[in-house]
């Protein structure tokens, strides 16, 4: 009896990551073993990289709430503890947009948590 392989379905296979890697530089693009190599890579890059987008915002916005607080006389550690201590909800990437963008409603916050 003779061999059976279904072409069709593994030609479309190797087909759909090469067109995912169309781009890349040199063997990366067009040679099927390495192209399935550095697209399953880029996945595990794609997959740690939406952590660390997380970790790098929250560093961001404290930096932003910081310097807009030193401003104001105070330390970061400082306002944030008066904002809990005063029960005002308010997270970081809010206050960093306001630090950022509205001066005067930050300055405003600060003003009822001193």
């Amino acid at each position: 009896m003779p061999r059976s392989v279904n072409h069709v379905a593994s030609r479309n296979r190797r087909k759909k990551v090469l067109k995912l890697t169309r781009g890349y530089y040199g063997a990366r693009k067009n040679v099927w073993t390495v192209a399935k190599n550095t697209w399953e890579k880029g996945l595990t890059y794609a997959f740690r990289d939406r952590r660390a987008k997380k970790r790098n915002f929250r560093a961001l916005w404290i930096q932003r709430i910081n310097a807009a607080a030193r401003l104001e006389g105070l330390s970061y550690s400082r306002l944030m503890g008066a904002l809990h201590k005063n029960g005002v909800e308010i997270n970081r990437k809010v206050l960093a947009d306001l630090a950022v963008n509205h001066p005067e409603a930050f300055k405003a916050i600060v003003n009822k948590v001193k």
